[in-house]
């Protein structure tokens, strides 16, 4: 029997098409599609994503209130064991798109069934900066540490990319590049 190959979604957080997150996301997924994954990838500005509005009513009824393009993404999260989350770094956190992401994970905090969503996933983080020092990412790495330990899930890796002034400039760092590569190879190995 043939095993299935290991699903790696890809997730860009930052709202400018082709810049710098971007193509740290698609460094990692190369890296795991080259260890043998197959690789999405999804770009959260494209999507219909609705902050969190507090009400609760997914406390009870297990469903947000809101139709929007968040249960596909669950959908796309759920079919993979390995995410590749991509950030900006605005104002020592992550972009405002991310953030509302990562907010809608609280429907699934209800039933045993939808926690199962994120336990054991592997998690890759990619967050360039225009700040030259990497320091200026502890907030974000911080945020999203915190949140996957409370969720069950695995920070694997974070590739962190300082100086990053200019779109696409992360281009020009072949380093950073490799690094990601690796970190996606890595990611799915022992899966």
């Amino acid at each position: 029997m043939v095993a299935e190959p290991i699903h790696v979604l890809g997730i860009v957080g930052s709202p400018r098409r082709g810049g710098n997150t971007e193509r740290l996301v698609d460094a990692v997924l190369e890296g795991a599609k080259e260890a043998g994954a197959t690789i999405e990838k999804v770009r959260l500005a494209e999507l219909d994503i609705s902050p969190c509005s507090a009400c609760d009513a997914c406390e009870s009824t297990g469903e947000c209130v809101y139709n929007d393009d968040m249960p596909e993404l669950f959908q796309k999260m759920e079919r993979s064991q390995v995410w590749v989350l991509g950030t900006p770094v605005y104002w020592w956190g992550p972009s405002a798109q991310f953030k509302a992401f990562v907010d809608r994970w609280y429907a699934k905090m209800f039933r045993s069934e939808d926690k199962a969503l994120f336990e054991g996933r592997r998690v890759v983080l990619a967050i360039p900066m225009a700040d030259d020092d990497p320091k200026t990412a502890r907030h974000t790495v911080g945020m999203m540490q915190d949140a996957l330990d409370y969720v069950n899930a695995i920070l694997f890796g974070t590739v962190l990319a300082p100086g990053m002034e200019e779109p696409g400039e992360v281009l020009r760092h072949p380093e950073l590049l490799e690094a990601a590569r690796r970190a996606g190879q890595e990611a799915i190995t022992g899966l």
